[in-house]
C-alpha cells in the first residue's frame, strides 16, 4: 500500500478527534514562535487545573525526588512542570512537521568533538537520552548534526502512531520498536548511532532496582545490555530549552568509561546519575507526569495516591 494512502477505518467517526489534533499539530507548528510558546503556556496551565489525576502524579514526584524544597517552590515547580510540557506539545509539533533546517540558528551545540571521535571507532553509538519535554524538537535539531536512528514506543490509537512514526522517520534513519532489541544491536553494529532514553518504568522484568533522586526505581537493565551486545560507546546527550523561550542548548558529553561494569545495579545507577544531573539543570522541562517510581520492590506499598 502507498505511503500516502490511508485504510479506509481510519475515517471511521472515532478517528475524527485524532484527525483533528493532527491537524492542530500542523496548524500549531507554523505559528509565529512567540505564538506558539504563549499557546504552549495556555495548554500547560489549562492541563494543570483540569487534569488533577496528573498533577497528583507530578506533586508526588516532585515531593520525593526534591524533599528540600518548601511546599510553596514545589507547588511552583509543578505548574512550571506543565507550562514546559505544554510548550514541549508545541514543540513536538514544529519537530515532526516542519524542516529542521528553518530552526538551525536556535540551537548551540556543544560537546561535538565527543560524538564525532565515538563514531570514527566504527562500531557506531548507543545515544543515551532524556525524556524531556523538547525531546522530538531535540531529535529534530540532532539531524542537521548527526543522523541517528531512534528507538520509541507504539503508541496505542493506529492513526496516530502512523502520523508519528513517519514523522520520526523522517528526522531520524529509523524508529526502531522498543521490543526490537535485535533491530537495535543490528543497526549499531551496521555502524549507526541509536537514540534511546531509558529513564521511564517498563517493569520488574525489564529492570533493576536502582536510586534516582535517592528513591529506588525500577531502571532498565538494556542500556548495559546493548553496550555489552555491540561494543559500542555509549554517549550521554543533554538537550534543553533556554530561559529566552526562543533558543536551545544541545550538549554531547564523553563516552562513558569502563561501561558496562557487568554488574547491572552499579550501571543503572550510573545511567540515572547522568540523567539526574541532566534533569537538575532545568527541572521543569522533565516529564514529571508519568508514575516514574510506578513499580516499588516486593512488599512495599504504591507511592502514588489511588
Amino acid at each position: 500500500m502507498a505511503k500516502h494512502v490511508f485504510p479506509d477505518s481510519f475515517f471511521h467517526p472515532r478517528y475524527w478527534p485524532t484527525w483533528l489534533a493532527i491537524g492542530a499539530m500542523y496548524l500549531g507548528a507554523w505559528l509565529p514562535w512567540r505564538l506558539k510558546m504563549a499557546a504552549g503556556r495556555v495548554i500547560g496551565l489549562s492541563v494543570w487545573r483540569f487534569a488533577r489525576s496528573r498533577r497528583r502524579i507530578t506533586e508526588t514526584n516532585l515531593a520525593l525526588c526534591f524533599p528540600e524544597l518548601s511546599e510553596e517552590a514545589r507547588a511552583r515547580l509543578v505548574r512550571d512542570t506543565f507550562i514546559a510540557n505544554g510548550k514541549g506539545i508545541l514543540e513536538t509539533a514544529t519537530g515532526w512537521c516542519r524542516n529542521p533546517q528553518h530552526l538551525r540558528h536556535r540551537v548551540t551545540f556543544t560537546g561535538e568533538e565527543h560524538m564525532t571521535q565515538a563514531l570514527a571507532q566504527g562500531k557506531g553509538a548507543l545515544i543515551v537520552g532524556v525524556h524531556f519535554s523538547t525531546l522530538d524538537l531535540g531529535g529534530a535539531l540532532h539531524s542537521l548534526f548527526f543522523p541517528a536512528d531512534v528507538v520509541y514506543r507504539a503508541h496505542d490509537n493506529p492513526l496516530f502512531e502512523r502520523f508519528m512514526t513517519r514523522a520520526r522517520r523522517r528526522i531520524f534513519g529509523r524508529a526502531i520498536d522498543r521490543h526490537d532489541l535485535r533491530g537495535v544491536v543490528r543497526r549499531i553494529k551496521e555502524g549507526h548511532a541509536v537514540w534511546y532514553s531509558p529513564d521511564q518504568d517498563f517493569g520488574r522484568d525489564a529492570s533493576v532496582f536502582a536510586p534516582f533522586f535517592g528513591v529506588e526505581a525500577a531502571t532498565l537493565k538494556l542500556t548495559a545490555k546493548i553496550a555489552r551486545m555491540t561494543g559500542a560507546p555509549v554517549m550521554p546527550l543533554i538537550f534543553h530549552r533556554n530561559p529566552d523561550d526562543e533558543t536551545y542548548t544541545m550538549e554531547y558529553l564523553p563516552a562513558l568509561e569502563d561501561f558496562p561494569s557487568g554488574d547491572d545495579v552499579a550501571d543503572a545507577t550510573r545511567i540515572n546519575d547522568l540523567i539526574e544531573d541532566a534533569i537538575r539543570r532545568h527541572p521543569e522541562q522533565y516529564l514529571w507526569l508519568h508514575r516514574r517510581f510506578k513499580t516499588r520492590p516486593r512488599g512495599e506499598a504504591s507511592l502514588y495516591p489511588k
